[in-house]
């Protein structure tokens, strides 16, 4: 995987450049710009869902079953942050300038999730988990289509986490997340949101 952005590529010319050589370098220059989307929202997402299973774990009881499975789930979540603030940083990308907004809001969207009790917290994790894994899977999708070999690690990468986040959608469900009262209206409103923030942490 190419680790720093080309210079545009009608840079430096004492003549015109080929028409070949024009389109293999604007190629490049869109390669890197579909790389450096999906790392900028691929961090901010996982630092949002690190943040939401901070604030259950503040109002959960500790040491329960719910809790347990909350820091199971919170732990590898925080792996993944550091894994993409490692790529961020090797590529020179800018994160997301809304990255305090996700962090705020996810623990916000934690705490209160977990005020209404755990399986209303393990319904968060639900809806939260199944917008990521969805999203990684048109992730990977587009990054095959592009080219397998040169973004083979990241595939890797992605395809490693996409299956931790299915299986603490799993988790969720076997915690009896379908449980929680209104279980659609808040599954519904979560995923909305998950949504709009991947829009805008694609974008600002």
């Amino acid at each position: 995987m190419l680790t720093k952005s080309p210079k545009p590529f009608y840079a430096s010319y004492t003549k015109p450049p080929s028409v070949r050589y024009v389109k293999s370098r604007f190629k490049e220059e869109v390669l890197f710009q579909r790389v450096d989307r999906i790392l900028r929202v691929d961090h901010a997402g996982e630092i949002g869902a690190r943040a939401i299973y901070s604030g259950q774990l503040c109002v959960l009881a500790s040491g329960s079953e719910a809790a347990r499975a909350v820091q199971h789930m919170k732990d590898q979540e925080m792996v993944h942050v550091k894994e993409f603030q490692r790529l961020v940083r090797e590529r020179g990308i800018r994160p997301s300038a809304l990255l305090p907004c996700w962090e705020g809001l996810g623990f916000l969207l934690g705490a209160v999730t977990a005020a209404l009790g755990p399986q209303t917290a393990m319904a968060c994790t639900v809806a939260v988990e199944d917008v990521i894994s969805k999203h990684y899977d048109n992730q990977l999708r587009e990054l095959i289509e592009d080219d397998v070999e040169e973004h083979r690690l990241l595939l890797d990468t992605i395809r490693k986490f996409r299956d931790e986040e299915i299986k603490h959608h799993d988790l969720a469900l076997d915690h009896e997340a379908s449980s929680a009262p209104g279980y659609d209206v808040i599954s519904g409103a979560i995923k909305l949101g998950c949504y709009a923030a991947i829009w805008c942490a694609e974008r600002i």
